[in-house]
């Protein structure tokens, strides 16, 4: 059985949580995220505390679960999250601007992706993307999307990777 649960979540400076009966709402420095409450977890907030308990045997697994996800939302409210995407390929470049991101992935055409609300997309370099906001979540999302257009192929290693991923390489065909 996991542990999870019976730590709790210390909120930083500056992080204000509010519990009601249908989630848990943390504001900080950077923004505001709500989390969903299960029935049968209760939370109960200790000075600058979040305790979880579970109101059933069951309920310890969801307990553990909402733990966890209040503690990526305290983190992302806190510091925020942040991804980064390397370019690998003769040609391979990108260039975000406005709310669109545009890249060059060795396609007859060029790749748009929109960007969601709530998330902030740099490029510091062609071949660099930083992929940045407050929810975890949904900067996993947009990552695995930009990655989906173009994943790296085992031969070359070319394509879409998160930096510092490593690539495991095949031999090529052998006469």
């Amino acid at each position: 059985m996991s542990r999870v649960a019976k730590s709790p979540v210390e909120l930083p400076q500056g992080v204000e949580a509010s519990v009601t009966e249908a989630g848990i709402k943390v504001k900080g420095s950077k923004g505001e995220l709500t989390v969903p409450l299960a029935d049968n977890v209760e939370v109960e907030q200790n000075n600058n505390e979040l305790v979880f308990k579970a109101s059933s045997r069951e309920g310890w697994a969801m307990a553990g679960t909402t733990r966890a996800l209040v503690n990526n939302v305290v983190q992302g409210v806190n510091e925020g999250w942040e991804k980064r995407l390397e370019l690998l390929g003769v040609g391979y470049r990108a260039q975000a601007r406005g709310n669109k991101l545009t890249m060059q992935l060795g396609f007859s055409h060029p790749v748009d992706y929109e960007i969601p609300d709530g998330l902030e997309i740099t490029t510091p370099s062609q071949t660099e993307i930083v992929v940045s906001g407050i929810d975890k979540q949904l900067v996993g999302q947009a990552s695995a999307e930009i990655r989906s257009y173009r994943p790296p192929e085992p031969y070359k290693g070319k394509g879409v990777r998160y930096a510092g991923e490593r690539v495991r390489r095949k031999e090529a065909k052998k006469k």
